[in-house]
């Protein structure tokens, strides 16, 4: 049994347990907010931030993301550009870090969260407890996301010696920043609840 079922709703801020108020809406025990049964418009939201990151996904993959400049002379690189470079520098770890970390994490957090929202809306036969662990690593990895902003950031700041050497952010940078905290907020607005809202209890067991 759920516990919406014996009319138990948890605050959205703080996580009190509270009883439904069947006359009027209801408010947290502890903190005074509004309980909601689920999260208010939770797939739309998620559905416009996801859609929105996707669209940001093209340009932050396209554009370039940093210029390094070096005796005068910087060429703009793209990400895959970059991890090119470094494979031919034979820094193949480094690759591997930028590679995962800026193509492979972004595609899974769009792939990821696409498929908890169809799974959700159209009641896939997906077992809960995939959609539920998928979401927990997509909340997981979503840490990690903006590894290469935070690298850009401290090269641009360290990295400025005038026409001898700098580095400098490019507009895919930015598109990519946006990518990042879309999918993040995205994961926050998705209310993991409606997985098992929308989960047949026997095929569960199976």
């Amino acid at each position: 049994m759920r516990a919406i079922d014996a009319d138990i709703l948890v605050c959205g801020e703080c996580h009190q347990l509270n009883r439904r108020d069947e006359e009027d809406e209801t408010h947290c025990s502890r903190c005074g907010a509004v309980v909601h049964d689920r999260r208010p418009n939770s797939i739309t939201r998620t559905w416009a931030l996801l859609i929105t990151a996707a669209v940001l996904y093209i340009p932050a993959n396209l554009l370039p993301i940093m210029t390094v400049n070096f005796l005068g002379n910087g060429m703009p690189a793209t990400i895959m550009e970059g991890v090119v470079e470094l494979i031919n520098a034979d820094m193949l770890p480094v690759a591997a870090v930028v590679f995962i970390a800026s193509i492979l994490v972004p595609t899974f957090k769009l792939v990821g969260i696409a498929l908890l929202l169809y799974s959700v809306q159209r009641h896939q036969p997906m077992s809960a407890k995939q959609r539920i662990i998928m979401y927990r690593f997509i909340e997981w990895i979503g840490r990690w996301s903006m590894l290469d902003i935070f690298v850009i950031a401290i090269l641009v700041t360290l990295v400025n010696f005038g026409n001898l050497a700098s580095i400098e952010a490019n507009l895919g940078a930015a598109a990519f920043a946006c990518v990042v905290v879309l999918t993040m907020l995205a994961a926050v607005t998705f209310d993991p609840r409606l997985i098992w809202d929308n989960t047949d209890a026997e095929n569960d067991d199976e």
